[in-house]
């Protein structure tokens, strides 16, 4: 509702400078003006009238005029008072706009001038919560946010009384939230955050102080420590008291949730932001070990993730700067001894680091994304070289090249291998693609549909690290591979662990019912090497015959390899 034209008044007045910054000063002159004009008329009238003498006249308005001053000056003080209402409650409302303090108006008075006064006391205390809730609490989940979560900390550990004891600070976030929040409508993953702070709310103690600090990440500060194992039993309490399903809009979703914790002594001078950094460092260790894991920050993880860090940003460029190399192993005939193939080996010569292992770098790169240039460089790398040897007049063999997760999931993947084939001008019967079978069981469909489009191409595909996943025969038979790659681990201990030949006994056994070839990596001793030719093994791989090394030193293996081709045919 508009008012604007009740104001003509207050309006008019306020054009004047002198009356412009002071509401007082208008009432007062309204008020001055409301008494003197009337007795000024009055006496004018008076003078002018010739019913008085001259000395009558002048005793009347002198008379008149200090009687009129004195009521004046008494009427203009009590509206002086009478204003102060409005005064005070305008005072109150700038004080709490430069100092946040609430007023103290009176709230007993009824009418007009009480109810403002009231009206703001009462909504400057409800602004004020609403403020301060709104400051100092998650508006999705109702719980304390990461400000107000430091400030119960801070004040729990300036108590005195606290200075012998000790606090856990557990950081706590689900597993691959992404992929979650990615497969669920927004709505729903509100509510399942807040089904996952009303959980968590379960099982904290009445001391404890949990918040949520941001996304999928909640804190909680466990202060009346019991003991160390206390602190394993609160991690194995929140952890399964998430990974019962969430029942959310007719859909049953499990989850899992990694935890970083951070114990330190309340006397240690140790700043909130620093411990909250020591949980996190902690919780990216945990996730790292895989879902659902616990991890204690520890000053190694602190070197671990310096090191991390440095090794990300030297990443960055690391293609441009031609600090990439591809080293070769060789895939070895069991049978004839023979050079069959080569898989390309990614390298990183750092010029002050040195050769980087691809152990540090590669999970590096495929957490940021650089894995996939990275990727697309090796193979195409690989596949220049392939074709090198073949024009350098050498027995043509297979280039094996691994495929990322990251990589495979590039939409213009197949677009991509078909070009560089005809960029180096190489068969597609001379390439191998290796991938996991972890990744593939992400999106099954979309990895056989991938998986055929790649072999209508006449590529090779393998499946690398076989046995260490699912090993599913179902899922076995829809992924149109033409190769399974025994895992190093059940290689490397075949001849003295019971259960590792049965594996490979059995992996062998499997392919060889499938019609699929089979490469055993790791190959390290001449007694592995028997035992596999024994059982029926394809190629191998391994420091036995060959380990990673540049394509300088890989030319005289092939010579070597043509050579023996060439006695044995004669």
């Amino acid at each position: 509702m508009k008012l604007n034209h009740k104001l003509y008044l207050y309006s008019f007045l306020a054009h004047f400078r002198w009356l412009k910054k002071s509401y007082t000063a208008k009432i007062m002159s309204v008020a001055f003006l409301g008494t003197h004009v009337p007795l000024l008329s009055l006496l004018l009238s008076f003078v002018i009238s010739n019913s008085y003498s001259l000395e009558m006249a002048v005793r009347v308005i002198i008379i008149a005029l200090l009687a009129t001053l004195a009521g004046t000056v008494v009427t203009l003080y009590a509206l002086h008072h009478l204003l102060k209402p409005v005064i005070l409650t305008s005072a109150a409302l700038q004080n709490y706009l430069n100092t946040k303090t609430l007023p103290e108006l009176p709230t007993e008075f009824a009418d007009e001038a009480g109810t403002l006064m009231a009206d703001t006391s009462q909504t400057l205390h409800k602004l004020d919560q609403l403020i301060h809730y709104i400051t100092n609490y998650d508006d999705l989940t109702g719980l304390p946010n990461r400000d107000l979560f430091c400030d119960r900390l801070h004040q729990t550990l300036s108590q005195p009384e606290n200075n012998q004891r000790l606090v856990a600070v557990f950081l706590l976030a689900i597993d691959d939230f992404t992929g979650i929040s990615h497969g669920l409508e927004h709505e729903t993953t509100n509510l399942l955050l807040r089904a996952v702070a009303q959980r968590l709310s379960t099982c904290i103690a009445q001391t404890d102080i949990l918040a949520h600090l941001r996304g999928d990440e909640f804190a909680l500060a466990r202060i009346d420590l019991v003991s160390f194992e206390s602190v394993i039993q609160l991690s194995h309490l929140l952890s399964s008291t998430l990974s019962k399903p969430f029942s959310l809009e007719g859909n049953s979703i499990h989850i899992t949730a990694s935890i970083g914790i951070t114990i330190n002594g309340l006397n240690d001078r140790n700043s909130l932001d620093h411990i909250l950094q020591q949980a996190h460092m902690a919780l990216y260790q945990a996730k790292q070990r895989g879902r659902s894991q616990y991890q204690f920050y520890s000053p190694e993880i602190n070197a671990q993730l310096q090191e991390r860090l440095t090794l990300e940003n030297e990443l960055h460029g690391a293609l441009e700067r031609h600090e990439m190399l591809v080293y070769y192993q060789p895939l070895i005939d069991l049978h004839s001894g023979q050079v069959i193939a080569m898989e390309a080996l990614i390298r990183w010569q750092h010029p002050i680091l040195g050769l980087i292992s691809p152990a540090k770098f590669i999970p590096i790169a495929e957490a940021n994304g650089l894995i996939v240039p990275i990727d697309q460089w090796v193979l195409r790398t690989a596949c220049a070289q392939n074709r090198a040897w073949q024009l350098a007049g050498f027995t043509p063999i297979r280039i094996s090249v691994n495929l990322s997760a990251r990589q495979f999931e590039q939409p213009n993947l197949v677009e991509v291998v078909s070009q560089i084939l005809e960029e180096t001008g190489l068969k597609a019967s001379y390439l191998e693609l290796e991938v996991t079978e972890s990744f593939l069981m992400a999106d099954i469909e979309r990895s056989v549909k991938t998986l055929k489009q790649l072999r209508e191409l006449g590529i090779w595909l393998a499946l690398d690290d076989f046995g260490t996943g699912y090993s599913s025969l179902n899922y076995l038979k829809r992924f149109p591979v033409n190769m399974l790659k025994i895992d190093q681990s059940f290689v490397k201990d075949v001849m003295s662990n019971p259960d590792s030949a049965a594996v490979t006994d059995a992996i062998i056994a499997l392919a060889k019912s499938l019609r699929l070839n089979i490469t055993a990596e790791g190959v390290e001793t001449q007694e592995q090497l028997d035992y596999l030719k024994m059982q029926g093994c394809h190629e191998g791989q391994g420091f036995y015959f060959s380990c990673p090394v540049p394509a300088d030193i890989i030319a005289p293996m092939l010579q070597k390899s043509a050579q023996q081709m060439e006695t044995i045919a004669a």
